[in-house]
């Protein structure tokens, strides 16, 4: 698959704080992989359509008026901010935050050095990690575990595959639901709406064990955590053996 090099000369300054696109070739609909030179700042484009991958190199940003859609996965070294959505084949990695007006969506993992926030929901096949906060107007669904340094918020749910993870609280307006650890570290609330009482089920924050944090609204149901569900197989040399969770990722042998 080709690959597109966009350096500085594809770009003109403007009063902003981001440089708009000039380039020849049309972002909005790509047959290949989009590269941007590094120490750009945020370079600004009217939309991204790809079949490829997206990648801004450390030092540039991405600013998008409409939104992004990319064949394989988005590496980029500072952040993203796009007036839609951004939905990928792959995964998203940010070195900064990524503020999206509507939705984002992953085939993979969404990663980011500071925030992720969108106006509806967030979904990602694997797991959501942000140095600080993660925030959705709807839901949020992960297949995998979700991690904030600070707190998560959703409008609507929170739907984890794996476990939980927040520096601060967590609330959500439906029901907050993960198999495994729910590690909070300050204060929990499940079932917050404003216009009308919560059902049952939305007010259920359930998960394979409350490790901390404390249930200020919802209702605490624990359903256990099956030994062999915090291990992973590993094969080595024809042999395969189960090993804690903790020990693989500390080894970079799984996610």
């Amino acid at each position: 698959m080709k690959t597109l090099k966009l350096t500085k000369k594809d770009f003109k300054k403007t009063d902003n704080y981001w440089m708009d696109y000039i380039g020849k070739e049309d972002i909005s609909n790509y047959d290949g992989n989009v590269e941007i030179e590094g120490g750009l700042g945020y370079v600004k484009f009217n939309s991204i359509n790809i079949k490829g991958a997206l990648l801004a190199n450390a030092g540039s940003g991405i600013k998008v008026g409409c939104g992004i859609t990319v064949g394989y996965g988005i590496k980029v070294g500072c952040g993203i901010e796009v007036g839609d959505g951004i939905e990928v084949g792959d995964g998203i990695e940010v070195g900064d935050g990524i503020e999206v007006g509507y939705g984002i969506e992953a085939g993979s993992s969404i990663k980011a050095g500071y925030s992720v926030k969108a106006g509806a929901g967030i979904e990602a096949g694997d797991g959501i990690e942000a140095g600080d906060g993660i925030e959705a107007g709807f839901g949020i669904k992960a297949g995998s575990s979700i991690k904030a340094g600070y707190s998560i918020k959703a409008g609507w749910g929170i739907e984890v595959g794996d476990g939980i993870k927040a520096g601060a609280g967590i609330k959500a307006g439906f029901g907050i639901t993960c198999k495994k650890s729910l590690n909070i570290g300050l204060r929990i609330f499940a079932g917050l709406y404003l216009w009308r009482k919560p059902t049952k089920e939305e007010l259920e924050i359930k998960c394979g064990k409350l490790e901390s944090g404390e249930v200020c609204y919802g209702d605490l149901i624990e359903t256990g955590i099956e030994e062999d569900d915090d291990k992973v197989e590993i094969t080595c040399e024809g042999k395969t053996v189960k090993i804690s969770r903790e020990s693989a990722i500390a080894l970079n042998l799984t996610k």
